[in-house]
């Protein structure tokens, strides 16, 4: 996403929406274990592929394990990527749902997938590559999971500020039913790109006991997406800065945008430079309602006071952000500049109200 974006203001105020977000978490080793356990035993009776660079397995890319996925797939496809790092883009695209990416390692950082597309780095056909073009791996599949391993942009911003976009997606999706359990997603500006097919269509995503790390609008998106019992680290900039923006929905009207629940903020920047979100309205889209709910979270100092903000001539106030029982350091009382959900309108407000009828499970 750009920063800043230009926008028109917009011609009417709406109504705060309510909203909720989570816990912090422990990421503990035991329930990477037992989920890729869980894994295993499914993967027993789906269709495996295995990916190693060495050989000694099927393929020797992810991509090419992708490209062996029957178009259609009407059931699960597991592929199984040994230790090491796949420096390559990786693209599922929709006719092929159902497919688990998942590492084989003992850690979720021996498997790394990771590539260095900015926004503004030249294709070889003419043009830049753009925000969402610039994803190591995109998503297009529903049904999607990725599991124990890491999806990185190094995109060497400092080498580079001849470019005139900066943005470097790490993992993009644009799908229904995206399971995102015990990974790393890693990058600066515009790590997270959770988005849907269509401004008319639904794109749940569940991430759950994971890592995501960026400085500027990190996870950001129009998906009805739940970031729950995980870490989000705050990152320094190319030159030494700390400032930043975790979330930057763009949620459609009538929609549920980004819930944090039950999850830790840290990170090592500077106390009081970072906001928890602001309103993103893609391309100056007045109709859109961005959401964005942080919940039983710990908050550390690096957290602002006043933690919600403007964005291109969108007023924060015109959407839906707040805050209900987090703690640390960053955590604040309620204020007309940060607003509190009521336990009335938090419990409306849970994990099972964004994900609206499914149960995101190992597979």
């Amino acid at each position: 996403m750009s920063e800043p974006r230009s926008k028109a203001r917009r011609r009417h105020r709406r109504s705060r929406a309510h909203l909720a977000v989570g816990i912090p978490l422990a990421l503990a080793a035991a329930a990477t274990a037992a989920s890729t356990s869980a894994v295993s035993a499914k993967a027993s009776a789906a269709t495996t592929l295995t990916v190693a660079q060495d050989g000694s397995g099927q393929y020797r890319t992810v991509q090419a394990a992708v490209n062996a996925v029957p178009a259609n797939n009407p059931s699960r496809v597991v592929i199984a990527v040994k230790p090491g790092t796949y420096r390559e883009l990786v693209k599922v695209p929709s006719n092929k749902p159902h497919v688990t990416i998942q590492g084989t390692g003992g850690s979720r950082k021996d498997t790394t997938i990771v590539y260095n597309n900015a926004s503004g780095t030249p294709k070889p056909g003419g043009g830049t590559y753009g925000t969402g073009g610039s994803a190591t791996v995109a998503v297009e599949a529903d049904d999607f999971q990725a599991r124990n391993l890491t999806i990185s942009n190094d995109f060497d911003e400092k080498a580079n500020q001849h470019f005139k976009d900066h943005q470097a997606v790490a993992l993009r999706t644009a799908a229904d039913k995206v399971f995102l359990d015990g990974i790393i997603v890693s990058g600066d500006q515009d790590t997270l790109l959770l988005d849907t097919a269509s401004k008319d269509r639904l794109g749940r995503v569940y991430v759950s006991n994971s890592y995501v790390i960026g400085n500027v609008d990190f996870i950001f998106g129009r998906a009805t997406a739940v970031v729950d019992k995980s870490v989000i680290t705050l990152k320094k900039r190319w030159d030494g800065t700390s400032a930043g923006y975790i979330a930057a929905p763009s949620t459609a009207a009538n929609r549920r945008g980004f819930l944090i629940a039950d999850s830790t903020v840290n990170g090592d920047v500077s106390a009081g430079t970072f906001y928890l979100g602001r309103p993103w309205h893609a391309g100056g889209d007045a109709s859109l309602d961005p959401q964005a709910t942080v919940r039983n979270t710990s908050l550390s100092n690096a957290v602002k006071s006043t933690p919600w903000t403007d964005m291109s001539g969108f007023s924060w106030k015109d959407d839906r952000f707040a805050e209900y029982k987090n703690h640390g350091a960053g955590a604040g009382g309620a204020s007309s500049n940060r607003p509190h959900l009521s336990d009335a309108q938090a419990a409306d407000q849970e994990v099972a109200d964004w994900l609206a009828g499914w149960t995101p499970s190992a597979s």
